[in-house]
């Protein structure tokens, strides 16, 4: 079966450390075309990824969606499916193989990468981050009936079910806005278990106190706001 064109989009804030590691380990026979979202870096993100083979854009303006959003509309026009990586090297850039295997295996829509179910390296997922995933998904099993496990960052998606979902969020609400509105448009969407070891460099969310308290008040929102679309069960 021939592998359909494929983009990676790698949001990045002072990733110095990690970024040039996890563009070297994506199989580029999958992911031709690599999109580093530079979100502001003081550091050398954009040079190290550029020096490792990444076409660079810029969104100075900051937050994780506001970044995501950027590499959507800087994706080639043939591009058939979209990969979503975090630039510090906690997850194993690898195993994109095993998302778009499991992409057309179950023909589904969306691959989302479970951290949980693939069982994380010590130190790599704080207790916040934890508690913050069994919430959300226990609330989202509430209201839609689907069991997911993780809001992990590492996912594949059909790049005409990306524009159903109308992507808006700007910041900490991006990962969880995607598979809630993929379970309100009745995509087919399947979980693998990834590895997942401690990030390269000092985390700016879950890294301090002010940073887990807003992505899991902005989560929990977007959860909200968005079932008001949508009757419950």
């Amino acid at each position: 079966m021939p592998t359909p064109p494929a983009a990676v989009i790698i949001p990045a804030y002072n990733e110095e450390p990690g970024i040039a590691r996890v563009i070297a380990d994506i199989p580029r026979d999958l992911v031709p075309e690599i999109i580093v979202v530079d979100n502001g870096s003081t550091d050398r993100t954009a040079t190290k990824a550029r020096e490792a083979g990444a076409r660079v854009v810029f969104q100075p303006d900051r937050g994780y969606g506001a970044a995501c959003l950027t590499g959507i509309a800087a994706l080639p026009p043939e591009t058939e499916v979209v990969f979503f990586l975090d630039g510090d090297y906690s997850d194993d850039p690898a195993q994109a193989r095993e998302l778009l295997q499991a992409l057309e295996k179950h023909q589904a829509d969306l691959v989302l990468g479970s951290r949980t179910r693939g069982g994380p390296e010590p130190g790599s997922l704080t207790p916040q981050q934890r508690f913050g995933n069994w919430l959300s998904t226990r609330i989202i099993r509430l209201i839609y009936g689907h069991a997911y496990t993780d809001l992990g960052p590492f996912r594949v998606i059909r790049r005409e079910a990306l524009s159903r979902l109308d992507m808006q969020d700007r910041t900490y609400g991006w990962t969880v806005e995607m598979q809630v509105k993929a379970l309100q448009q009745e995509l087919k969407v399947v979980e693998i278990p990834v590895s997942y070891r401690p990030r390269l460099g000092r985390s700016k969310v879950s890294g301090t106190l002010s940073g887990t308290f807003k992505a899991g008040f902005k989560i929990l929102w977007t959860i909200g706001r968005l079932s008001l679309r949508r009757p419950l069960i």
